[in-house]
């Protein structure tokens, strides 16, 4: 009798309790808050903004010229070496690095291109290959003493940024290799700089290339599981590696496909300026992670799209082509792209808010 009266206790507490057991706090609050959390689930939003308001305020002060498909594609033909590059600096900052030797790795590479055909007589598919070769080995080093040395990736790639540089000037005594002399015998470094038109617009098969690789990266980081373990190295190695993901096999091949693309942007730099020079590009690495950065890629890794370094790039085009258009000093553009660069780290610590 006393069982049955405690089990019908039990049942009526039961019943009698509230169904709501745990509650959690809607953090979201208001309309910030929920831009706040729209802009942390989708990255690329806010370049994607700043670029099109960008176009859109130059477009009224410059007027049609701004909007022809000239203006439009030059753009992209003046971006599509800094756009090729940062597509290898996203992948590095997305595993909470940097990599400072982008742009020496791509001379590098171009020069190796450049000498193996002219000096040692190379047909040119063998020099294009060593050159690329090499760009995926500096990739192999760094990724190597950041991975298995534990050193840091700031320290490493400044080193290799050095040793580079340096290279390229012993290695090519410093001499540049013309463009008359490529186009005449070894026309195929110069393919990326090819153009054709589609409907009225100029382009150039380095401006597809840098479009077919950016969304290529694009979807191996959102739908591989390499992808998801490059942002959850960058997010946590530590829980990265206690969840199973191969933390140094992974940062080794982030650096090894970033300098094979410095390899690739060394290629198509051939074929932008058509000669091959150790003193070219040598802002490449500043330029890259300033079109990360505005393209919204978190400096502390584990969160971004790379589609935002393509608009960060194309941020910086459209600014200083409407600067040139509308006859202002050089120097402005500098100023503004100084002023994106700070914004760009306030709106990411101000959308990091979020995920803490």
């Amino acid at each position: 009798m006393s069982q049955n009266s405690s089990a019908d206790d039990y049942e009526k507490s039961i019943t009698s309790s509230q169904e709501a057991v745990v509650e959690f706090e809607d953090t979201r609050k208001g309309l910030i808050g929920q831009l706040q959390h729209l802009l942390h689930s989708n990255p690329a939003a806010v370049p994607l903004i700043v670029l099109v308001a960008s176009i859109a305020v130059f477009g009224l002060l410059v007027g049609e010229r701004f909007f022809s498909p000239f203006a439009m594609t030059l753009i992209l033909q003046q971006v599509q070496i800094v756009g090729i590059v940062a597509a290898a600096q996203s992948l590095v900052i997305l595993t909470a690095g940097i990599d400072l030797s982008v742009g020496a790795i791509m001379v590098l590479s171009s020069v190796v291109m450049g000498q193996f055909t002219f000096r040692y007589g190379l047909p040119v598919e063998v020099s294009i290959a060593a050159g690329l070769t090499v760009g995926a080995l500096c990739g192999a080093i760094n990724g190597w003493l950041i991975a298995h040395m534990k050193l840091p990736p700031f320290i490493v790639t400044l080193g290799m940024w050095q040793i580079v540089l340096a290279s390229n000037f012993l290695y090519s005594a410093n001499q540049t290799i013309r463009s008359q002399d490529i186009e005449a015998n070894a026309p195929l470094l110069q393919v990326f700089g090819t153009k054709f038109e589609i409907g009225g617009a100029t382009l150039t098969v380095g401006v597809i290339f840098m479009l077919v690789l950016i969304f290529t990266l694009s979807y191996s980081l959102k739908h591989t599981a390499w992808g998801r373990h490059v942002y959850a190295v960058g997010d946590d190695p530590e829980a990265a590696e206690l969840s199973g993901v191969n933390v140094k096999r992974t940062l080794i091949s982030v650096y090894v496909l970033s300098g094979l693309i410095c390899a690739f942007a060394g290629w198509a730099m051939v074929g932008r300026i058509g000669s091959i020079s150790p003193t070219s590009g040598q802002l490449a690495n500043i330029e890259s992670i300033t079109a990360v950065v505005i393209g919204g890629i978190s400096l502390f890794g584990g969160r971004g799209s790379i589609l935002g370094s393509l608009f960060g790039a194309l941020i910086v085009g459209v600014f200083t082509l409407g600067l040139r258009l509308l006859g202002a000093d050089a120097q402005w553009t500098f100023l503004l792209i100084g002023l994106l660069i700070i914004a760009a780290v306030a709106v990411d610590q101000w959308i990091r808010k979020v995920s803490a």
